[in-house]
């Protein structure tokens, strides 16, 4: 990594606000948090600023209260996870940069940790409002972003208070833009990709720039149906983006001047409607019937995508190949990703849904990398640059 990080600064004593991503599930009866992957995975940073001396300010988003107060989105449950997991208490201010906030920062001593309420409260969060930036900033003495998740979004806590204090990378950070570099500038051939989602739409820019990179690249997801339908396959009432017919023949004819083996589902699990519970069968895709719309690969695409993925040294995989979140339509995605666990391959997993999917499974600890980052991770295998990541201090 080109960026410096915590190593490289000097942290005893000081005050240190630190980015975090815990924006995690959480059970809205009880409070219970439901995923704490995201906690867990900032870990290391935080318990290395603590053995060092520093007096730790975390700040986090969590869901999207549109810079409005919304109990349901407070962070003290997340604090409270967060003390268990560390052995220690965890301070939870009731504000951002209020006197509640202020008192608690105030208030630290070396190892202590305490965390701001969400940062999403702050209409002028997602803004980039600099007024917000340099209040946080007025917390700190050092900035630190762990937050890969949210390194693609300029606002005030990822981006703004880098501007008002030397700010350096965590180390899930640092692993991240590592793991994803390796995958772009140099990895191991041959490389293949599986993309999958909803919709291409949002896919177009990584999926052109995979082409560049890669060898092979298999396509799944409701966003399989628009690519299929341009090609003149008949897929009843399954979800296509219409207005992306010509991008998507647009990218088979450019996988083909690249001679990047491009994978199509050759057949499909069906429903007559879209619903968790819907009847459903396996049909081959020129079987598909009126009405019906495609929610899963069947399982003839599974092994045909396997024996294409079976010479592969690196793999990355981003989008489910179907609407994973229901067991009927999880199985073409819970196959591959079964597969994935066994391959001699470095596998790195991104995409909430995905990572959500091979959590599930337990199989996270299979694979070479699982990202924290959807958004980021996707817009970082497009090529773009970061401004979580350009913020922080070159080497």
């Amino acid at each position: 990594m080109t960026k410096k990080t915590v190593r490289d600064v000097e942290v005893a004593g000081k005050r240190v606000l630190v980015r975090v991503d815990f924006n995690v599930p959480i059970e809205k009866s009880s409070g219970a948090i439901l995923d704490d992957t995201r906690i867990r995975a900032a870990l290391p940073t935080i318990a290395y600023l603590r053995e060092h001396g520093a007096r730790v300010v975390l700040m986090s988003h969590l869901g999207r209260p549109d810079g409005q107060v919304v109990p349901a989105l407070r962070l003290a449950p997340v604090a409270a996870r967060l003390g268990e997991l560390l052995g220690a208490r965890v301070e939870a201010a009731d504000d951002v940069v209020g006197p509640s906030a202020r008192a608690a920062v105030e208030a630290l001593q070396p190892g202590d940790v305490v965390m701001l309420e969400n940062v999403r409260f702050e209409p002028g969060e997602e803004q980039d409002d600099p007024k917000l930036a340099e209040q946080l900033a007025s917390f700190g003495d050092l900035y630190v972003n762990d937050a890969f998740g949210t390194a693609h979004r300029a606002h005030a806590s990822t981006a703004g208070v880098a501007k008002f204090l030397p700010a350096v990378a965590g180390f899930l950070m640092e692993k991240e833009v590592d793991q994803l570099g390796r995958v772009i500038a140099e990895p191991e051939r041959p490389l293949a990709a599986i993309i999958g989602g909803a919709k291409i739409s949002s896919k177009i820019g990584v999926l052109r720039h995979l082409l560049s990179i890669v060898d092979t690249l298999l396509i799944g997801g409701g966003m399989a149906s628009t690519f299929l339908k341009a090609g003149g396959v008949a897929v009843g009432a399954s979800l296509v983006e219409d207005g992306q017919l010509d991008a998507a023949r647009a990218i088979v004819a450019e996988a083909a001047e690249r001679g990047v083996d491009l994978g199509l589902p050759t057949d499909a699990v069906v429903a007559e409607r879209f619903a968790g519970d819907a009847a459903s069968r396996i049909v081959a895709l020129e079987a598909v019937p009126d009405g019906w719309m495609i929610l899963d690969v069947g399982p003839q695409t599974v092994q045909a995508y396997e024996a294409k993925l079976q010479p592969a040294m690196t793999i990355v995989w981003n989008g489910p190949l179907g609407v994973a979140e229901w067991e009927a339509f999880a199985q073409g995605s819970r196959e591959l990703a079964r597969f994935l666990a066994k391959s001699q391959a470095s596998v790195v997993i991104g995409g909430g849904e995905t990572v959500a999917l091979v959590s599930d499974l337990g199989l996270s600890p299979a694979y070479s990398h699982v990202s924290t980052g959807g958004g980021a991770a996707l817009e970082f295998l497009e090529g773009r640059t970061l401004p979580g990541v350009a913020a922080l201090q070159d080497r």
